[in-house]
């Protein structure tokens, strides 16, 4: 079987497969950022908050394909440090059919409970009609959002990192340059940014296919191969799901962030989405440096060579400090002219500013609970990364928030996240110290 990674130069090899990701992930954060752009153009403070309150539907949508797709690839990474193609081949294909199956069963839901989902997420009767119009085509098209995170994730396995970040920057550009067609010269507002978003999407599905059948060594799409035994599946969702809770989390967090801030205003609501698609630049940064490493580690894992292992976590955890250093200050000294960039009242951009800082503070604790939750996953730690996949955006995160809002109100809604980053991170290293992927290379057979 083939080799796949340069294990002689691991730091090249990492950043080999780190840089694409990075760039795909900003990318895909122009996909996001232009629908708020064109949305937060028309000045209406409605149809920005209705949009913002669909965010967690998307990060939804693509926790199910992180299922499979995070899942799936750090199985396959593994399995390729055991040399075992007929096992890639299997699950890659099993992957695939199983995350189509997801979506057509949460269209069917998504769409027959879309009043009482959408009044969960706090829509109102000012923001639901902006909201329904988002919502239903992300909705109708589940099938296709799930899909787009299947072999994006999985195509890396196989060191294809660049043609990842292509199919990325596809469905981006696509959905770019639909913006402003439909959402201002069709006039259909809030439908219009969601449906250039899953064009986009779909362009990107049909990237992947064509990328496995003219170029992969080893995935397949084949329904014959769709077949994983229970030790697999059990790999797959135990990973899978834990990534998954990552997504789900965060759109959890949202909800509850817009219920202590709905007290102070729908202006406070849309101000906050704007700030969190534009901290996303920093965390989808720190993200693709993280991920960019999972193929490296679970193939490093799976053949035992922990040495090596250990030297690339030891230099990612401090290269992932340094820039995430860079990025807090880059955000806190431009918080202003960046909330500039989407709106033009000086109220909002004020507000929204100091929202940024506060989410910017404490970047270097939530670059290391990302990296650490990644090497959990690729190493099949299930335990560990669901640890983390619950914390810094889940029950830490209301834990410190209900904290900070008992103490400080409103100062406290802004500091919530600031202080679960940092005791997540506290939890995350004392976890590296228990699980210790970091010793001596074992002889014998390679692990799974």
């Amino acid at each position: 079987m083939d080799t796949f990674f340069d294990t002689e130069h691991l730091y090249r090899s990492y950043f080999k497969m780190a840089f694409p990701v990075v760039l795909g992930l900003v990318v895909t954060l122009v996909y996001n950022l232009a629908d708020t752009f064109f949305i937060a153009r028309t000045n209406d403070t409605d149809l920005i908050a209705g949009v913002s309150l669909c965010a967690p539907v998307f990060t939804a949508l693509m926790a199910f394909g992180n299922i499979y797709g995070q899942g799936g690839s750090s199985l396959i990474s593994r399995l390729l440090g055991r040399q075992d193609g007929e096992s890639v081949r299997r699950v890659s294909s099993f992957c695939f059919y199983i995350a189509l199956a997801t979506g057509l069963v949460l269209a069917v839901l998504m769409t027959a409970f879309n009043r009482p989902l959408l009044l969960l997420l706090r829509a109102d009767e000012d923001t639901l009609p902006h909201a329904f119009q988002y919502y239903i085509v992300l909705a109708v098209c589940a099938p296709i959002m799930v899909l787009s995170f299947i072999h994006s994730s999985l195509v890396r396995c196989e060191g294809m990192s660049t043609e990842s970040m292509f199919g990325t920057v596809l469905g981006a550009v696509i959905n770019i340059i639909l913006d402003p067609i439909l959402i201002s010269a069709a006039g259909m507002g809030a439908m219009g940014a969601a449906v250039a978003t899953v064009i986009g999407y779909f362009c990107s599905v049909l990237y992947f296919l064509r990328l496995l059948r003219k170029k992969s060594r080893c995935l397949s799409v084949r329904p014959s191969l769709c077949r994983v035994s229970g030790g697999e599946l059990r790999q797959i969702l135990g990973v899978g799901v834990t990534a998954a809770l990552s997504n789900l989390m965060q759109s959890l967090c949202v909800i509850v962030l817009n219920q202590f801030l709905l007290p102070y205003g729908n202006d406070k609501i849309a101000a906050m989405g704007i700030v969190l698609k534009i901290n996303m630049i920093a965390q989808l940064v720190l993200t693709g440096f993280a991920f960019g490493g999972v193929p490296l580690f679970g193939y490093l894992y799976g053949a035992r060579l922990r040495d090596e292992m250990g030297k690339l976590v030891r230099f990612c955890l401090a290269f992932i400090s340094a820039l995430s250093l860079v990025l807090t200050a880059l955000l806190c000294l431009f918080a202003s002219p960046l909330m500039g960039a989407f709106v033009e009242d000086p109220a909002m951009i004020a507000t929204g500013a100091e929202m940024l800082r506060w989410q910017a503070a404490s970047t270097v604790f939530a670059g290391i609970v990302l990296l650490l939750t990644v090497l959990f996953q690729a190493m099949g730690k299930v335990g560990a990364a669901f640890v983390l996949s619950v914390s810094r955006q889940g029950l830490v995160f209301v834990a410190a928030l209900l904290v900070c809002v008992k103490l400080f109100a409103y100062d406290g809604v802004l500091m919530g996240q600031a202080a679960a980053d940092v005791l997540s991170a506290l939890i995350a290293l004392g976890l590296l110290a228990c699980c210790n992927p970091m010793g001596r290379n074992s002889p014998g057979k390679p692990e799974l």
